[in-house]
């Protein structure tokens, strides 16, 4: 008797597997249930006495223009309620032979080249207006034709070049600044790390809404505003989970942490400009190139604040420096050569959660370090660097903003 109870444990307890069938007929029913409206709805066709005679509902977005000694070529994104047809498409006000690829019609979310071989003339303003078989018109204007840039070893050259002056090495000054602040006391700290939440809430901000100015522009399909939102709050979340897992981050860990958010920003301010460049809205000015440089200095004091209490191994200093103002080269890159407003957008929001979560946690580190937790927020130490981290950014930015 005493060696059936081993066996009656080992085997399913009385019951369990007609719990299991109903909990598996409960799962099937609502979607059985779904399939039978489903293929009701085909087959009836019940909207059919809707039909007004009105056409159906037609969106395009323009994603790209490459211009060439072949002519123009835009990239059309399709975002209408039924299948459209391109079926003219005029330059300037004059109607002009076209080639589509893929040709026919576009479903909705689909995308074509469009190949116009027209003579656009440099540094002039061009209008495309696209026309489909319903007479809906589309219009889209390349405000300054100047030549995409293609990939070469030039062209990729001289955007690496830009990318270093407006990434890396301002971090690197920045970065370089670090000997000399070891020195300071509990005060000077505390001004530091406030400065570098006032950089950082700056960035945040200015990513967030160059995000949302990005996704306005993107197809109505990405839903942009909630797109942009919920990738920084998929950002954030992600990052404070791992962040979190080991306590709260502090010396190279924040520092880590700071630089990377500082990249995932570099990277969407290289889309934006890589992009403002592809299209002719922006000049490469020297005093373009040296406001981003002066902008972007702080960002490597705030990357080296968390570490100040600390002895980093030397290699520590050229990471970081990488984490931070490498992106904005992959960012000139990307945003010359294959530029989209929605992956813009959502680069950018992803940067504005992670800069979010660097925010918080240097708050907290700030908190720790005082000893006084939030009470050291009220200080004047903290409120004037603070102060000055958002005024700094925010007088620079106008050296950068076109």
């Amino acid at each position: 008797m005493n060696e059936a109870r081993p066996l009656a444990e080992a085997g399913s307890a009385p019951g369990e597997a007609p719990r299991s069938r109903a909990a598996l007929l409960w799962l099937l029913l609502p979607l059985a249930v779904l399939a039978l409206a489903v293929g009701w709805l085909v087959a009836a066709d019940p909207l059919r006495h809707f039909d007004n005679g009105a056409p159906p509902v037609e969106n395009l977005t323009f994603e790209r223009t490459v211009l060439s000694s072949d002519g123009i070529d835009v990239l059309v994104r399709a975002g209408g309620s039924e299948p459209m047809t391109i079926a003219q498409v005029q330059v300037d006000e004059a109607y002009w032979q076209f080639t589509q690829s893929p040709s026919g019609s576009l479903a909705r979310g689909e995308t074509a080249w469009i190949h116009l071989s027209y003579p656009w003339v440099p540094g002039e303003a061009h209008a495309v207006k696209v026309i489909t078989n319903t007479g809906a018109t589309f219009e889209h204007e390349i405000a300054v034709a100047v030549p995409t840039p293609v990939a070469n070893a030039a062209s990729l050259g001289g955007q690496a070049l830009l990318g270093i002056f407006v990434g890396i090495v301002p971090v690197a000054i920045g970065l370089m600044f670090y000997p000399a602040l070891r020195g300071v006391g509990r005060r000077g700290m505390n001004f530091l790390l406030a400065m570098t939440v006032g950089l950082l809430a700056f960035l945040m901000v200015d990513a967030a809404g160059e995000a949302l100015e990005l996704a306005s522009e993107a197809a109505a399909i990405f839903q942009g505003q909630a797109m942009v939102v919920l990738a920084a709050a998929a950002s954030f979340l992600l990052l404070m989970a791992a962040g979190r897992r080991g306590g709260t981050p502090a010396g190279v860990t924040l520092a880590a942490f700071i630089a990377l958010g500082i990249g995932l920003h570099n990277l969407g301010e290289g889309l934006a400009i890589g992009a403002a460049f592809a299209s002719g809205a922006a000049g490469l000015g020297t005093f373009l190139v040296l406001g981003f440089t002066f902008h972007n200095i702080t960002e490597g004091i705030g990357i080296a604040a968390p570490m100040l209490k600390a002895r980093p191994a030397l290699w520590t200093f050229p990471a970081l420096t990488l984490l931070a103002g490498g992106p904005a080269v992959l960012g000139l890159w990307l945003g010359s050569l294959a530029y989209a407003p929605q992956w813009s957008a959502l680069a950018l929001a992803i940067g504005a959660g992670a800069i979010l979560q660097v925010v918080v946690e240097v708050t907290a580190y700030l908190m720790k370090y005082d000893g006084r937790g939030a009470t050291a927020l009220s200080s004047w130490p903290v409120l004037s660097g603070l102060a000055f981290g958002v005024a700094f950014m925010y007088g620079t930015a106008i050296l950068v903003k076109f």
